[in-house]
């Protein structure tokens, strides 16, 4: 079956730690130590490291787009376990599913993509933004449309891998209306759901049906066919003449 090809049985179970899951889960967790050591030491890891709006549209500290995500709130050890857990509960799947280079490359593009978003909404602002949830919702939209019949256990209660979405979803984005003064940036895990949305369908993985991406992929296979018919068309001269050649044989032999 073809890693692009569509499931839609239903899968109970842990899914194996896969190496790119595995290598961000460390990253995060060196990165959490990094965080407490710093903070003890009195040092502005966060504020650095962070996603803080104003510094990076203003003052140029773009890095922070990529490095925020890697950052987690060391007072509430809840945030990065939540976080590592559901990048290992749904991105293992997706990086067997599509392989681990174009796992990492979804996983940043959810992330930075979300921390763009929350920048451009939140411009003015100088406090800190941290955490992999962007990322880590973009890779539960890309599961609830890559499986969705898989069955989750929400808290007891088994539930559809889609329905699962819709509520998350749902839950973020009434979060994000409703909550003032929130640490939680509900902006930004709305943002890595679009960002992972609008990716997949213009890769061409939506439904899963193509190893397509996108126009790069269309021109290639264009290609591939031209390439394919002008051997054709070399074979049909060839061939042709070899039997013009042959029929002339025969007629001076006659």
């Amino acid at each position: 079956m073809s890693p692009y090809s569509r499931p839609t049985y239903t899968r109970i179970g842990y899914p194996p730690l896969r190496p790119g899951v595995k290598a961000l889960v460390i990253a995060c967790v060196v990165v959490f130590v990094l965080q407490i050591i710093a903070n003890q030491a009195g040092w502005s890891f966060t504020r650095f490291f962070g996603l803080v709006p104003s510094e990076a549209l203003y003052h140029g500290h773009i890095w922070q787009l990529v490095t925020y995500i890697f950052l987690h709130d060391i007072g509430s050890p809840m945030h990065i376990l939540f976080n590592m857990l559901g990048l290992w509960m749904f991105g293992s799947d997706l990086e067997e599913h599509w392989g681990t280079r174009q796992f990492l490359r979804f996983f940043f593009i959810c992330g930075i993509g979300a921390g763009i978003i929350y920048t451009l909404l939140s411009r003015g602002s100088d406090v800190p933004t941290i955490g992999a949830s962007g990322a880590v919702y973009g890779i539960l939209l890309a599961f609830g449309v890559l499986f969705p019949d898989r069955i989750i256990y929400y808290i007891i209660f088994p539930i559809r891998a889609k329905y699962f979405v819709m509520i998350m979803g749902g839950l973020a984005f009434y979060a994000s209306v409703t909550s003032s003064g929130s640490s939680i940036a509900h902006i930004a895990h709305l943002g890595g759901m679009a960002c992972g949305y609008l990716y997949l369908r213009g890769r061409g993985l939506f439904h899963g049906r193509s190893r397509g991406v996108g126009v790069t992929r269309s021109l290639r296979s264009r290609y591939e066919e031209w390439k394919r018919a002008r051997l054709r068309r070399k074979f049909e001269v060839y061939y042709n003449q070899k039997h013009n050649d042959d029929d002339k044989r025969r007629r001076w032999k006659n």
